[in-house]
């Protein structure tokens, strides 16, 4: 116990020590794709959390697209990213990895909280600190202590501060929360570019829940490290995106999904 508490004494220190000057909040921050920014109204509210669920064998997915719409939610700020230390022993971030995601590590600030409640505490202290531009808060399990209460906790944090939180959900299914929007998110294939060259990320994404708002929609994102905007693979892959209106008669493509590099296991750090 005492050791927990000093953990979570050195974060709030670090967090406090941030600078908050040049950070500009706006309503919302767009995908900088077009149909899904119109379906949010311009875009994931900002002092808001936003909820993404893992499809089986996609926590690589999920986690690389908390990382990149941190960024687009603070280009400049640091980034904290809460985990636990059982998460932390399947694998950490690989700086090669980020960077091909267009993700600056020296903006990525890393906690690892002994357990859950350790997390949700944390996560609440850091939403307080209007410095930070992101929150990322990676959550493995049923997470009970992650109820109804803890999730409107969390949501009057972000709300006073403007700091955006993102609650990445590793083996759960939803739950009632205060989420703003929720989502679900697997790997979707990768064409080559040319000179077949390794291509784009890309997720497959359904919003599953949008406060005040539509859902039930689905779409097909390749992510632009170079211009730090999602689109849908149309100048890529030859008019084979996808969108919320279903197929745009293209075929489905049958190469494997491209290979994640944000997170590398714990073994290969050794290598």
């Amino acid at each position: 116990m005492i050791e927990s508490a000093r953990t979570l004494a050195a974060l709030r220190r670090r967090i406090a020590s941030l600078d908050s000057a040049g950070i500009t909040r706006h309503a919302h921050f767009p995908f900088g794709h077009p149909s899904i920014d119109r379906a949010l109204d311009g875009g994931l509210a900002r002092g808001r959390v936003h909820e993404f669920f893992a499809c089986e064998g996609g926590e690589a997915a999920v986690t690389g697209l908390s990382l990149i719409l941190a960024r687009l939610a603070g280009p400049e700020a640091t980034t904290l990213w809460l985990r636990s230390s059982a998460a932390a022993r399947q694998g950490m971030p690989y700086g090669p990895g980020l960077a091909a995601l267009g993700i600056d590590p020296a903006h990525l600030l890393i906690g690892v909280m002994r357990d859950e409640a350790m997390l949700l505490r944390a996560a609440v202290d850091a939403l307080r600190c209007p410095a930070l531009g992101a929150l990322v808060l990676e959550i493995r399990g049923r997470a009970p202590q992650l109820d109804l209460t803890a999730s409107r906790r969390l949501t009057l944090a972000a709300e006073q501060s403007g700091v955006t939180a993102l609650l990445v959900r590793m083996d759960a299914d939803p739950v009632p929360s205060a989420a703003d929007t929720r989502w679900r998110v697997a790997a979707a294939p990768s064409a080559p570019l040319p000179g077949n060259a390794p291509g784009m990320s890309a997720f497959d994404l359904t919003l599953l829940r949008h406060r005040g708002g539509r859902d039930g929609m689905a779409w097909r994102l390749i992510w632009d490290s170079e211009r730090s905007q999602f689109g849908d693979g149309r100048d890529e892959r030859d008019d084979h995106g996808w969108q919320g209106e279903g197929r745009d008669g293209g075929a489905p493509l049958s190469r494997p999904p491209l290979s994640f590099p944000a997170v590398r296991p714990a073994a290969d750090r050794a290598a």
